[in-house]
């Protein structure tokens, strides 16, 4: 070869990166399997004939990766993806960290339009439920847009095994497609709004911003409230924060606005508390509230706010 690996491998780094969380839903397994990946073809690269794009063999390499990481692994959901009914009142506010959470993505505000919209929570959390071929044949055909063929040579499937993959797997989502969610012109003032409502603890003007089927999850808690009246007594009665005692720190995740919640310690600084991702339409449609501390420099989050 003429040309060293790393020259010709690097530029797709990120876009690996994005095609292995949509498999895994796990941003830290993803950075792994692009690490393996890359390990991989480096160990290959002398072999490789040219007989496809560098592009395309990375990614044969990384989703095969993928398929043999998930091999007897339980999906990854969200709280509001179990199936289970809202909290209310009664019920009591526990963790379960036996759950492997699905986890978010951070977003480049650079990123094609295509990665912004097919890693959406809502989109990657419904790939969860695709057993791990149909979810690659789908990602692959849908987000990738390979044709029947090339998926089918990627995944060492034949063309029909392929075209009946995505068939079953766009019945199970009921045909959800990635850019289903399309935040309004005026986004801007209501997450203005929505940073000036939290840290003041203004619970009537936050519930005022949420669509009526609203829904609130935070893993690891697997509890999830639906609609307005339950946030706001969830905020009320277990929300820690205290009016003018948290700070917002706006970011992007998966597509979506995003904020780290630092809440004020008894010395005075607010350290984190949660990462909040926010879907919106209209309205709030959705908040999913991330307590994994570890994700805070991954999101170019400050130690301190």
């Amino acid at each position: 070869m003429t040309v060293d690996f790393e020259t010709v491998a690097d530029p797709f780094r990120r876009e690996l990166l994005a095609h292995c969380y949509r498999m895994l839903g796990s941003l830290h397994d993803a950075e792994d399997l692009v690490q393996e990946t890359y390990l991989r073809a480096w160990k290959a690269y002398d072999r490789f004939e040219g007989r496809s794009s560098v592009r395309t063999w990375l990614y044969r390499i990384a989703t095969n990766a993928c398929l043999t990481a998930l091999d007897g692994k339980s999906k990854r959901p969200l709280p509001f993806g179990l199936g289970t009914q809202g909290a209310t009142e009664n019920d009591p506010l526990t963790q379960d960290h036996e759950v492997p959470w699905l986890e978010p993505f951070p977003t480049d505000p650079a990123a094609i339009v295509t990665e912004r919209e097919s890693t959406r929570l809502a989109f990657v959390a419904a790939l969860q439920h695709l057993p791990p071929r149909q979810r690659a044949v789908l990602v692959l055909r849908d987000v990738l847009k390979l044709t029947a063929a090339e998926t089918a040579d990627e995944l060492e499937m034949t063309v029909a095994a392929v075209n009946s993959a995505l068939q079953r797997a766009h019945a199970q989502l009921k045909d959800l497609t990635e850019d289903e969610v399309v935040e309004p012109a005026d986004a801007k003032q209501l997450l203005d709004r929505w940073v000036k409502a939290f840290e003041a603890k203004d619970i009537p003007a936050i519930i005022g911003m949420f669509a009526e089927d609203v829904v609130w999850e935070m893993p690891p808690f697997p509890q999830f409230y639906r609609g307005p009246a339950m946030v706001a007594w969830h905020l009320a009665n277990q929300c820690p924060s205290v009016p003018h005692g948290s700070r917002m720190v706006a970011t992007e995740a998966n597509g979506q606005p995003a904020f780290g919640l630092y809440l004020r310690a008894e010395d005075g600084v607010f350290r984190p508390f949660n990462l909040q991702v926010l879907e919106v339409g209209d309205r709030i449609t959705r908040v999913s509230s991330f307590f994994d501390l570890s994700l805070f420099p991954r999101f170019g989050l400050p130690s301190t706010a």
